[in-house]
């Protein structure tokens, strides 16, 4: 069977909010005011298990061979476009996805555009703005890990490290609560996106949030990363806010554990790149209630790789499971009792290409039916201590909280 898609350019004003156009149910993945909205699902491709990611991108090479594609703008997500959400672990109970819209909606260096599967018919979301009612406050509550049990695997993390069985692990804890009859995720995701606009704003499949790490992106051969690891809560005075900063950027503790986190994706991306540079020294990073330490990463891509390939390759990060991999990863299925689902895997967008963008699904929450479950977490080393982290993970809540409060 052979689909059709057409993309078609829309002819809007200057300063066209794509965000003041979400549909119902919306799928996005938006940064600064750019980005592509889904809307309805005219395919859906699935995979479970370690070879998940791989999967995915077999059965996507596949399916956009069916596709005859009229495309005349030829810009990141136009066209054939997937959106993705990804679980954590090999052994997680939650499906990995991707998901073909019958409609995208897109914005990007002035232009606008409009994506059909097939003629496909859905309400004009496009034409107006939309206004979004406000949902009631959402009161979450502790989840199925307390603060007591991860403050208890903190110091057992320790102890790892210090054993020398491992140098980094990154340990999260969850909050849960239910949402009324009538959530709407629309206002919630234009409130992300409004406070965190250097954040890609997600929605895929109910996993949504505001992700301050760019797992990978690829676009026309060249690839490039952010790593995040190395976190402080900001200052109220501006004097403070500086000193801050610069207690982040001097800590030996921050810097060694965003060293860990460089270095792992560096190797991880070398086999498929003619050359990989990361910057010399982390930066820091300012969002509206924390300062993290970040570097980016930009390499040549040599081999007939997608964007999904290089996710493949790339996940799970130093900056979201440890260092060494398989031992942060053994040690993590022991120390945390409950299942990440899709919380920091990688979560974006895939092109006919292979071309796309992917960053981890942090700062989020899984809705499932009219229950909604929040992660947060923190990087784990020698020198942490248990009280610290767990105040690290209230700062990471933080977003989501106020997105829904």
């Amino acid at each position: 069977m052979v689909y059709s898609l057409v993309t078609t350019e829309l002819h809007t004003d200057e300063d066209f909010d794509l965000l003041a156009h979400l549909p119902s149910e919306p799928t996005t993945f938006i940064r600064g005011g750019q980005g592509i909205v889904g809307w309805g699902e005219a395919m859906r491709l699935t995979a479970t298990g370690p070879d998940r990611i791989g999967s995915l991108a077999e059965q996507w090479r596949n399916l956009a061979e069916k596709f005859e594609i009229t495309d005349n703008l030829r810009l990141p997500g136009t066209g054939l476009v997937a959106f993705g959400s990804i679980a954590f672990a090999d052994d997680s109970e939650a499906e990995s996805v991707l998901v073909v819209p019958k409609v995208v909606l897109g914005t990007r260096d002035g232009k606008t555009w409009l994506t059909k599967v097939d003629d496909a018919a859905c309400d004009d979301f496009w034409s107006k703005e939309l206004s979004y009612e406000a949902n009631p406050a959402v009161q979450f509550k502790i989840g199925d890990y307390t603060p007591a049990e991860f403050k208890s695997a903190v110091v057992e993390a320790v102890e790892n490290i210090r054993a020398a069985k491992l140098e980094k692990v990154v340990l999260a804890r969850d909050l849960i609560a239910q949402l009324a009859p009538y959530f709407d995720l629309r206002p919630v995701l234009a409130r992300l996106a409004k406070k965190y606009p250097t954040c890609w704003v997600y929605s895929v499949d109910g996993m949504f949030g505001a992700s301050p790490e760019l797992l990978v992106r690829v676009s026309h051969g060249q690839v490039s990363a952010r790593v995040l690891a190395g976190t402080a809560g900001r200052g109220t005075d501006p004097g403070v806010d500086a000193a801050i900063a610069t207690a982040l950027a001097a800590s030996a503790k921050n810097t060694f554990e965003h060293a860990f986190a460089v270095d792992s994706l560096v190797n991880a991306l070398t086999p498929f790149c003619s050359q990989v540079d990361a910057d010399t020294k982390p930066f820091s990073l300012a969002l509206p209630n924390l300062w993290h330490l970040a570097s980016d990463v930009h390499g040549v891509l040599i081999k007939n790789a997608s964007v999904l390939d290089l996710a493949a390759a790339l996940h799970p990060t130093a900056a979201v499971a440890g260092t060494p991999r398989l031992e942060a990863q053994k040690l993590l299925a022991e120390l945390e009792d409950f299942d990440r689902g899709r919380y920091a895997g990688p979560v974006g967008w895939i092109g006919a290409d292979g071309d796309g963008e992917w960053a981890i699904a942090l700062r989020g929450a899984q809705i499932s039916d009219r229950s909604i479950r929040a992660f947060a977490g923190c990087g784990i080393v020698a020198g942490s201590e248990p009280e610290a982290e767990l105040a690290e993970t209230e700062l990471k809540f933080a977003p989501i909280r106020e997105a829904l409060g």
